[in-house]
């Protein structure tokens, strides 16, 4: 059995869909918070839940009682965990929802994997630890110590936290570091959902860093071939990893890191123009400046997941786009 947690979520909700269409049995875990549209999690609960292999579980994973009766009640093999308080403005607003989810949170699915046996834990984390780093393409390798939001902060400290358990309990665990995620049942709080209801309707769209800033935008199909070909081989140590000369990517214990993302970063404007061909409309922008923990640029360096699992994304993005907007035309019948 599989445990996939933020099942309702945007990516939670596809990697579950793959696994059951891979014949596993998926039990999920959400808290279907209102950070957006609960209506919309429930919709994809309920592609989920025509499956008769799919268990759902309400459950908010800061509550530690019911996470551990969770585990003990459905002791999983593998744990995909990809829920968290996303998002680097609202961590602005409300820091502490991102203490409560990513950290506590995180900690019980720890105790959890430590308690049972699990054979791999995978688990979310953001180009977003880049902070500071200028040295692009991103890699794993490249010192992380510098963010820029309490968001990165967070989900560093979910890869230290994940490390420290690898070593103490021996429990395999591999961090991906995903990139600017796109794609049908998206969330509505990423430029992709807003640019395109605002175009429809007719509104000026917030375009920041005067439009300069760049994206390694990465299809939700390929996001989820590499979760699934990262989570079917557990991770081991690396036998030429020294604490002399420490590799933050590897270790000695049976935990890696593995950047996600397209390896092509693409221009705001180019990405709204791509857009607006395929919504037949053009758009009214409101440039602005770049925001408060934002990263102006975020490439993705993928060598060591090509190499290792033969990740290699394969969609452009106009053919994603042209699919988000044809889902977005359906679901909210434009």
């Amino acid at each position: 059995m599989i445990l996939v947690t933020g099942a309702a979520g945007f990516i939670g909700f596809h990697v579950a869909q793959r696994l059951l269409r891979d014949g596993h049995a998926v039990h999920g875990v959400d808290n279907l918070n209102d950070y957006y549209d609960v209506t919309l999690k429930e919709a994809r609960l309920r592609v989920l839940q025509e499956n008769p292999n799919f268990t759902f579980h309400r459950i908010d994973l800061a509550d530690a009682d019911p996470v551990a009766a969770l585990f003990a009640a459905h002791p999983p093999e593998y744990v995909v965990h990809l829920a968290a308080q996303p998002g680097v403005r609202y961590s602005l607003v409300n820091p502490r929802a991102y203490t409560a989810s990513n950290i506590e949170g995180f900690l019980n699915v720890l105790e959890g994997c430590r308690h049972h046996g699990v054979k791999h834990l995978v688990y979310a984390s953001s180009s977003s630890v880049y902070g500071l780093n200028t040295a692009l393409p991103f890699s794993v390798h490249h010192n992380v110590d510098h963010p820029i939001s309490l968001y990165a902060a967070t989900k560093k400290a979910n890869e230290l936290m994940a490390h420290t358990y690898s070593h103490l309990y021996r429990i395999p665990a591999t961090g991906l570091r995903f990139f600017t995620v796109y794609g049908p049942w998206g969330r509505p709080d990423m430029a992709l959902f807003l640019f395109t209801k605002a175009i429809l309707v007719g509104t000026a769209i917030d375009v920041y860093d005067q439009g300069r800033m760049k994206r390694d935008f990465t299809y939700i199909d390929d996001i989820v071939e590499g979760v699934v070909r990262v989570m079917g081989r557990p991770a081991a140590p690396d036998p030429a990893w020294s604490g002399s000369a420490p590799d933050s990517a590897t270790s000695c214990a049976p935990h890696r890191l593995y950047n996600i993302g397209n390896h092509s970063p693409v221009g705001l404007l180019r990405f709204i123009e791509i857009l607006e061909s395929c919504l037949g409309r053009k758009a009214a922008l409101r440039l602005l400046p770049l925001q408060p923990g934002e990263l102006p640029v975020s490439y993705a360096e993928v060598a060591d997941l090509s190499r290792e699992f033969g990740f290699e994304p394969s969609t452009p993005l106009e053919a994603g786009i042209q699919r988000f907007v044809a889902w977005y035309r359906e679901y909210y019948h434009v």
